[in-house]
């Protein structure tokens, strides 16, 4: 495994590598557009569009939209100082005081007691907690062919 997919690999388990946040180019597309609008005062035009036609409204939903969609981008993964996911990582506080890569290098018990993971269900089910024990199964530069994918639309 490279440098770069084991910097992807997340103290919880998950591989930023897989994340829409971390690969897609959506972001910076939205980003452009964003900035392409302002020079053509699209603004302006979609209010005085909204008072005139019906169904213009939605430019103004979509200038919303384009606007969220353009901070969604991860610009580092979790491990090179990223940005954690969006949230306070539990996981990761937890590796830093113990002093070790991941959660994968926490004895057994330690890993079956831990109730550092509820956080992450919602969204990604069990595949962190599969993952950090394909992890310990297969080491840090194994695992990747191995994982479970933790996202639905994957």
């Amino acid at each position: 495994m490279g440098l770069q997919e084991r910097a992807l690999t997340a103290y919880c388990g998950l591989f930023c590598g897989d994340c829409i946040r971390y690969k897609s180019k959506a972001s910076e597309l939205a980003s452009q557009l964003i900035n392409e609008l302002v020079k053509i005062n699209f603004d302006n035009y979609s209010k005085d569009q909204a008072e005139r036609r019906e169904g213009a409204r939605e430019l103004r939903r979509n200038d919303v939209c384009l606007g969220g969609n353009s901070q969604i981008k991860m610009r580092y993964a979790l491990q090179v100082g990223g940005n954690k996911c969006g949230q306070t990582c539990e996981t990761a506080k937890c590796a830093h005081s113990k002093g070790i890569e991941g959660c994968w290098e926490c004895t057994d018990r330690e890993f079956e007691a831990c109730n550092k993971f509820e956080f992450l269900r919602p969204f990604h089910g069990d595949a962190p907690q599969n993952n950090i024990k394909k992890l310990k199964k297969y080491g840090l530069d194994k695992w990747i062919k191995h994982r479970e994918k933790c996202f639905r639309w994957l």
